[in-house]
């Protein structure tokens, strides 16, 4: 009993990208192909890099001739590839390299990450122009919507900092385009490119124009500043 434990613990595990599980259905691979790419994954961390049809098939539900037309196919699919490999003694002999399935994963998990990247953006359009038009109280203008537009994709202005300018344009009172292009315009000059940097700015000049009010406490009341970040006077 125990040494049938041992022998199973020496069979030891395989490391199996977990990509690999998740996308093979992208990569038009099916479920024998992915377990004849299994196996030669496992004979590989035992050293037998090149398994005969026979040696997989014994191991499988299919047969040895079967598996000759599986591997033929994953050549011809572009999972699988036969190289010259080296001995330690200087034989040269074949092995499998599964460098095309690997790269192949690679590029559908980048394809993959940059569609959710662009559903993402136009999540993001599509939630900065809702804040829009709630905060002017009616649909944006054609106008409105191209400078929108125009500010994300020739600016690049990211569309949390375009909200964070409309909120500076709510809070000064000054709720309009040109007013909030400005904001934006100042802001990259001065290499404003996150939210919290935004937020430190803004909230630096407040305390600067406070600072001013105090000094004027003794002037008239006509000649005393308004309390708005006002943007259009930097």
């Amino acid at each position: 009993m125990k040494a049938n434990i041992l022998s199973w613990l020496e069979e030891g595990s395989v490391s199996i990208p977990g990509v690999l599980l998740t996308h093979y259905k992208k990569l038009n691979m099916n479920e024998q192909e992915l377990a004849t790419l299994l196996h030669i994954i496992s004979f590989s961390t035992k050293g037998n890099e090149f398994p005969t049809p026979a040696e997989l098939a014994a191991r499988m539900t299919i047969t040895a001739m079967e598996c000759t037309g599986m591997l033929r196919r994953l050549i011809q699919k572009g999972f699988l590839s036969i190289k010259d490999a080296h001995s330690p003694e200087g034989i040269i002999h074949e092995k499998y390299s599964l460098q095309p399935l690997w790269e192949k994963l690679v590029d559908q998990f980048l394809l993959d990450t940059k569609g959710k990247q662009a559903d993402q953006h136009q999540n993001d359009e599509m939630d900065l122009y809702t804040c829009f038009e709630r905060e002017f109280g009616r649909p944006l203008s054609p106008f409105e919507c191209e400078s929108l537009a125009m500010w994300m994709d020739d600016d690049l202005h990211d569309p949390i900092i375009i909200k964070a300018a409309l909120r500076e344009a709510v809070i000064s009172g000054k709720l309009n385009f040109r007013y909030i292009d400005r904001i934006l315009f100042e802001w990259k000059k001065n290499g404003i490119r996150t939210i919290e940097q935004a937020r430190s700015h803004s909230r630096k000049f407040r305390q600067h124009q406070n600072h001013q009010r105090e000094n004027q406490g003794d002037l008239p009341e006509n000649a005393k500043t308004i309390p708005f970040y006002n943007w259009l006077e930097q």
